[in-house]
Parts: C-alpha cells; structure tokens; sequence
C-alpha cells in the first residue's frame, strides 16, 4: 500500500536496493507482530487518508493503537476538556471512559483548573497515553465512586493565641 500510495517517497527511501527494503520489513514485521492483519490494514488505510508523506515506523505503531482502544474512547483533547470540565466530587461524575477520570487525577485537579492548558495538557496527555498503553496490553479499569469524606478535627484556639491575634488586629487600626 505504501509503495503504491508514497511512490517517489519510498524509492527515495529504499530505492532499487532490496537490501534495505528487506531491512526496514523486518524492523516493521518485529514491531508490528502484536497487532492482527485487520489492524493492520486499517491504520495503513487511516495513515494514506491523513498524511501526505511516507509513515515512519513509530507512526504507524500510533495508528495500529488507535485502533485497539475502544471505540467510545475520547481522543487526548477531548479527554483533557472533559476532565476539566467536570464537577466536583469528580469520582461520582459520568465519565466517558474511566481512564479519561484517572489521566485527571494523576495529572492533579488544581493544576488541571489552575494553570494554563499549554502547560498542564502535555502533562495529562503523556498520563492518557500511558493508561492507553495499558488499555491496550488489556488491563481494566473502574473509578472508586465512594464519596471521597475529609475527616476534619476541630480544636480551639489557645486563648493566649487568640489575644495574640487581636493585638495583632489592633495594631492595624492605630
């Protein structure tokens, strides 16, 4: 498909020598292995339909990916829009996927809602992708939807605390 569909790319690449061709087939045939014919074909089909030059090998192992994930599996973006738009307590929120909610909590909630997305995306989308990884060697995942309760203990100030503090009050009034 790829000689047919890059032509002048691909003898630029390998030109007439079967050497380096036989080469780089094996390199793509150890790589590859994992993923069934089917597979495959698919992402050299997704790969000639969206890109105008030759794939390299880590390309099309991103493509053979995609198309083991599950198919209601958000993309990196909107996993990331997703996760920040959602309210709080996020662990009983719907989610489309639940490692959309886990890619979010390990990238962090305040930093996701407080920082700028150049800056906090990058950092969810490798958390994504590795849960993606996981997804894909067949790994599970569900999202603990028991009500996340802080225990908060109350203990009365000190009364030479409290006299502190309103000395330091007063001294702002003077």
């Amino acid at each position: 498909m790829f000689q047919v569909n890059y032509h002048n790319q691909y003898y630029s690449a390998f030109g007439d020598s079967s050497d380096s061709e036989n080469l780089a087939k094996k390199l793509w045939l150890s790589k590859l292995n994992e993923f069934s014919s089917n597979i495959l074909y698919r992402a050299a089909e997704k790969i000639i339909t969206e890109s105008e030059y030759l794939p390299t090998l880590n390309k099309m192992i991103q493509a053979c990916v995609y198309f083991k994930l599950p198919p209601r599996l958000p993309s990196p973006r909107d996993a990331y829009h997703e996760a920040c738009r959602k309210e709080s307590p996020k662990n009983i929120q719907t989610w489309s996927h639940p490692i959309v909610y886990l890619a979010g909590r390990d990238t962090g909630w305040l930093q996701m809602h407080s920082e700028i997305d150049a800056k906090v995306f990058p950092i969810f989308n490798n958390v994504f992708q590795k849960y993606c990884k996981r997804l894909v060697d067949g790994e599970s995942f569900s999202i603990d939807a028991e009500p996340q309760s802080v225990e908060v203990i109350e203990k009365p100030a000190s009364k030479k605390f409290n006299i502190k503090q309103l000395e330091e009050l007063n001294t702002l009034f003077e």
